[in-house]
């Protein structure tokens, strides 16, 4: 299980009940189920940068997101990092080594300071073979990842930078339900360069020429978004912008 910089998991301040009732994974187990949950939920804070497991670990347990971002990437033997996925509060992540059973397939990182619970697999799947509503939601977020990285494999092979970065922006503020007229997205240039595959200067070129047509705003830390149907329409049509 995670642990925080001083070594100890701690309890969840305030109503682990409450918290979890608003996760949109949980939300809807009857009061039962939920108190089930609540006791095999362990609480845990993580400083930025604290590893949650490596790529190759036992697949032993499911990790919800309750506050902060967590980065799921994956990195080379000569130090070149690819960034798969931001997972934020809501989501939950770890779910496909905890239902086969094999190792990571990545290496998960506290991306900021983080809140989450982790609920092992031994009282997980057992938990779950007597929840079929809550089956069902596993199955429909197993969909929307396999759908998320055809996307990605699909902009890799097919779109040039421009189009690649829109894409990715837009899928960004998509995912996160981010409300419109100043789209707000906290990830850095070498982060985002580390998604789309280029590197972080040709992001800040190409950023900073969006800039100056006010498409987006860049900040420290993150990348705010002005004009989406202009970087929509040029998603769709693969890129090719100055």
């Amino acid at each position: 299980m995670p642990q925080d910089k001083t070594g100890e998991a701690r309890e969840a301040p305030g109503n682990k009940l409450a918290v979890l009732r608003k996760h949109p994974i949980f939300c809807d187990l009857d009061p039962e189920a939920l108190d089930q949950l609540c006791r095999y939920a362990k609480h845990a804070t993580l400083k930025r940068g604290a590893a949650i497991f490596s790529k190759g670990d036992p697949g032993n347990s499911l990790v919800a997101v309750i506050r902060g971002t967590v980065k799921i990437s994956i990195s080379s033997a000569e130090g070149r990092s690819a960034i798969l996925n931001l997972i934020g509060p809501g989501e939950i992540f770890g779910e496909v080594a905890l239902l086969d059973g094999l190792a990571r397939t990545a290496d998960a990182t506290a991306n900021t300071n983080c809140e989450i619970f982790v609920i092992d697999r031994r009282e997980f799947l057992p938990f779950v073979r007597g929840q079929p509503a809550l089956a069902m939601k596993f199955i429909e977020l197993l969909c929307a990842r396999l759908r998320w990285t055809s996307d990605q494999v699909e902009e890799v092979i097919l779109q040039d930078l421009a189009g690649r970065l829109a894409s990715a922006l837009i899928r960004l503020t998509e995912k996160h339900k981010l409300a419109p007229g100043g789209r707000t997205i906290a990830i850095t240039q070498q982060e985002i360069s580390e998604m789309v595959g280029m590197t972080r200067e040709s992001i800040n070129k190409q950023l900073r020429a969006w800039a100056g047509r006010n498409w987006v705003r860049l900040e420290h830390g993150a990348i705010v978004v002005l004009d989406t149907e202009s970087l929509q329409a040029l998603a769709g049509s693969g890129g090719e912008d100055g």
